[in-house]
């Protein structure tokens, strides 16, 4: 049996991590699927539903053993949910009294004191935003995101609940002001300011800006706050009004298992009737944010059937998969397995984390995840890379975890073989990397051709040996990039974090060094791929004396 913990996650742990943590570590950890999809398609013919409705047009499904990503499908509606839709499908309906029948009944479900189902967690953001901005006022709506005229045009975000999804507020052309303490929050909130957003957990848990504290200075000036729960369990009643929110929003396709292109929003009713108002059919900024008859009543399903739900039945069977696997990767020499069962609203699942020390078994954790992924049957988990920043294996430990919510009856088996097979399988010493086929010092100026534009980038390199570190200047910013050089194989990386903002790229530059220019993909995680060539600079020739004036030029 392996051990079994309970608490709170490591943060350094996939499993259990909170939204802006799997955004911050979701690149890397997509990487391999990104790397496996683009090079195991398969023959593409026409449509058959049913079982193998994705292979026949040359797409291979995934084992979800990572949890509720976006990218490979978040979770698989519950049959009540499916029953709903496609008996909703067979009607029409006036959507307006749709919304308040659903809203009603939304309430009484859940204790708040209004619900609104939208098209997604993110959509809900936005419509919220543009609620709090036009306050019901459809001069005010359709003038978003031109916000002449408005007066609610700022909205407060805590620094450290900033993410690559404050996108959807932003969508909204507010002016977003960051803080960092409760006496900067005090002093931003102003008749300018249209509502306050947090992310849930972490420090908007507890700390300094937590719920709680954010609500006690923002609830006497009127000032709405908006909690985004989206990968949170959902709570009866909410845990987050009742510390303070106005609104929270959630998404519909992860743990509430209702339709993958739905959210839910709960809260007070009159925000949420203009969140309505900007939502689709109505015209206006959230007329692109459609959510159909369909999705309304399955989301609405998915509520009940979550009232209804076994939850302490399913976690019990979550760690009876967990534990077969376990039992089967165990018996390997140098392999450990442990279960962690994470305290937190948000991802929560049991996750089981399998470790080794990679050089033992010669393979990291980031080796085994792509194996996985690239070939039959593909499986989605976590992985710890095992490398150290330059680029180079790490001797220590490294591992995989795989999460049990999102798993099917029967994938623990094809799972357990899978990771068996691969941990198993005999591997000799990694070979000494093969002498640089040249030195790479210097400055090389890089064209990369996107799907439909070109951008000149900088890379300054700095090479010792087979380790090559220095900068990349790219359209907006300089970061650190780290690789290595292996005969003529180039690898690069570089990471940036947006100033002011929760967004992340990376880029993985892989190419081959010919002469004086490198060539090859560029992987960037959720941003696909890209291609690039690289070409040494070449300074000018000869260099004229130069002259230390003694002082202020006679003349200009």
């Amino acid at each position: 049996m392996p051990e079994r913990t309970r608490g709170q996650i490591d943060e350094t742990t996939p499993a259990g991590a909170s939204r802006r943590e799997l955004f911050q570590i979701g690149n890397a950890l997509a990487l391999p699927m990104l790397l496996g999809a683009t090079e195991a398609k398969a023959a593409s013919g026409p449509l058959r539903p049913g079982p193998e409705i994705y292979q026949s047009i040359g797409v291979e499904p995934v084992i979800n053993c990572r949890g509720t990503f976006t990218i490979i499908g978040a979770s698989i509606e519950l049959p009540e949910v499916r029953a709903a839709m496609d008996a909703a499908s067979q009607h029409y309906v006036q959507l307006d009294e749709l919304a308040e029948a659903v809203g009603r009944r939304l309430a009484a479900l859940t204790g708040a004191e209004w619900g609104m189902v939208s098209s997604g967690c993110a959509a809900a953001l936005k419509h919220v935003t543009a609620a709090c901005v036009a306050g019901g006022n459809p001069e005010k709506l359709i003038r978003i995101p031109d916000l002449t005229g408005c007066d609610k045009t700022e909205v407060i975000i805590p620094r450290s609940s900033r993410t690559a999804y404050d996108h959807a507020i932003r969508n909204i052309g507010v002016k977003i002001v960051m803080v960092d303490t409760p006496e900067e929050l005090a002093a931003a909130i102003n008749p300018r300011t249209a509502m306050i957003y947090l992310t849930a957990g972490g420090p908007s848990h507890s700390g300094p800006l937590s719920l709680e504290n954010v609500a006690r200075i923002a609830k006497p000036k009127n000032i709405p706050i908006l909690i985004d729960a989206a990968a949170e369990v959902l709570t009866i009643p909410s845990v987050h009004l009742e510390r303070g929110a106005t609104v929270v929003a959630y998404s519909g396709g992860k743990a509430i298992r209702g339709p993958q292109c739905a959210g839910l929003l709960l809260g007070k009713k009159d925000i949420l009737m203009s969140a309505w108002q900007a939502s689709s059919p109505h015209h206006g900024p959230g007329r692109d944010n459609k959510v159909g008859r369909e999705e309304t009543l399955g989301m609405l399903a998915a509520v009940e059937a979550w009232v209804k739900r076994d939850h302490a039945g399913e976690w019990k069977t979550w760690l009876s998969w967990l534990d077969a696997i376990a039992k089967r990767v165990s018996v390997i020499d140098g392999v450990k397995a442990s279960v962690r069962e994470p305290a937190g609203l948000s991802n929560r699942s049991p996750a089981l984390i399998v470790s080794w020390d990679a050089a033992r078994l010669n393979i990291t954790g980031e080796e085994v995840a792509e194996d996985l992924a690239r070939n039959k049957p593909r499986i989605a988990i976590g992985a710890d890379g095992g490398e150290r920043r330059g680029g180079e294996p790490d001797s220590g430990s490294t591992g995989i975890s795989i999460t049990a919510w999102m798993m099917q009856p029967g994938d623990e088996k094809i799972v357990g073989d899978r990771i068996f097979g691969v941990l198993s399988k005999k591997r000799g010493p990694r070979p000494a990397p093969v002498a640089p086929a040249a030195n790479l010092t210097g400055r090389w100026d890089v064209d990369i051709e996107f799907f439909s534009s070109r951008s000149r980038h900088t890379l300054h390199i700095e090479q010792n040996g087979n380790r090559i570190q220095g900068s990349h200047k790219g359209d907006f910013a300089v970061r650190d990039v780290f690789g290595t050089i292996d005969g003529n194989q180039v690898k690069l990386r570089s990471t940036s974090a947006e100033r002011g903002s929760g967004d992340s790229i990376n880029f993985i530059f892989a190419g081959t060094l010919a002469g004086d220019s490198i060539s090859g993909p560029i992987f960037m995680g959720e941003y696909l791929n890209a291609k690039f060539t690289a070409r040494r600079y070449g300074y000018p020739a000869g260099h004229a004396p130069i002259l230390v004036p003694g002082g202020p030029p006679l003349a200009n």
